[in-house]
């Protein structure tokens, strides 16, 4: 080992003396002043408890950038599986129904989605269960019942959730209300999916109606003053 300067010296005794909050530095001192004071690389090992490959490494580290080579180089760990990119594409399939994705069933659980993960075409994903739990559980994903739930008759239904959608994703800024007139039988049957915390999926009531009820659906830009709307013309339900 090279000769300590005065300052090197002062430095480590101090850290030997008073001790350190980092136990990695306290020891690393430790070595340099034994090493700087005539003792083998074996002996340093037995008085620190280091194997004697690690008394060489801090020696040659600290040859190489002095006092720097006190603190330790801690590793990054194992590298991500996921960019953040497929985070949030993992986040958006679990929020998406299954039918709507070609799958034969209405819900995921965390098996059926990391089956269908690592089948998706030209975005494979491969991760175990408890890894994708615990993504879903940082992003504030959670499994709950849905509020209520209904299947609509119109056959138009997924083209017109499909444009909603596009529009949302293209127009941050567009707001879309829609509300129905008339007699209202609420009968919900819970349904379950994964959802942001707090907000579960919410559907409305049951289409069937046996009076005469009003549609109307409004689209607004909060930038502007003014919205433009439709209301359908008041029909009888059989």
């Amino acid at each position: 080992m090279r000769r300590l300067t005065d300052q090197e010296g002062q430095k480590l005794r101090q850290i030997v003396r008073r001790g350190s909050t980092s136990s990695v530095r306290y020891r690393r001192a430790m070595m340099l002043l034994a090493s700087a004071g005539g003792n083998r690389v074996p002996v340093i090992a037995r008085l620190v408890q280091a194997d004697e490959d690690t008394v060489r490494d801090v020696i040659h580290r600290f040859n190489e950038i002095g006092l720097a080579c006190l603190d330790p180089r801690w590793a990054g760990g194992r590298p991500r599986l996921l960019s953040p990119d497929d985070e949030d594409f993992v986040v958006q399939t679990a929020t998406t129904r299954p039918t709507k994705l070609g799958q034969p069933f209405t819900r995921w659980s965390i098996r059926k989605l990391a089956a269908y993960l690592r089948k998706v075409h030209g975005r494979v994903i491969r991760n175990g269960r408890e890894a994708l739990r615990c993504l879903l559980a940082r992003r504030g994903i959670t499994f709950q019942r849905t509020k209520t739930w209904k299947e609509s008759p119109d056959p138009e239904r997924d083209a017109k959730l499909d444009r909603i959608e596009e529009v949302l994703e293209r127009f941050a800024d567009r707001v879309f209300a829609f509300d129905e007139f008339g007699p209202l039988g609420i009968r919900p049957t819970a349904g379950a999916g994964w959802a942001p915390a707090g907000h579960p999926e919410r559907h409305p009531a049951t289409c069937h109606r046996t009076h005469r009820v009003c549609g109307t659906s409004t689209a607004a830009i909060p930038s502007a003053t003014t919205g433009c709307g439709a209301s359908t013309a008041a029909r009888r339900v059989r």
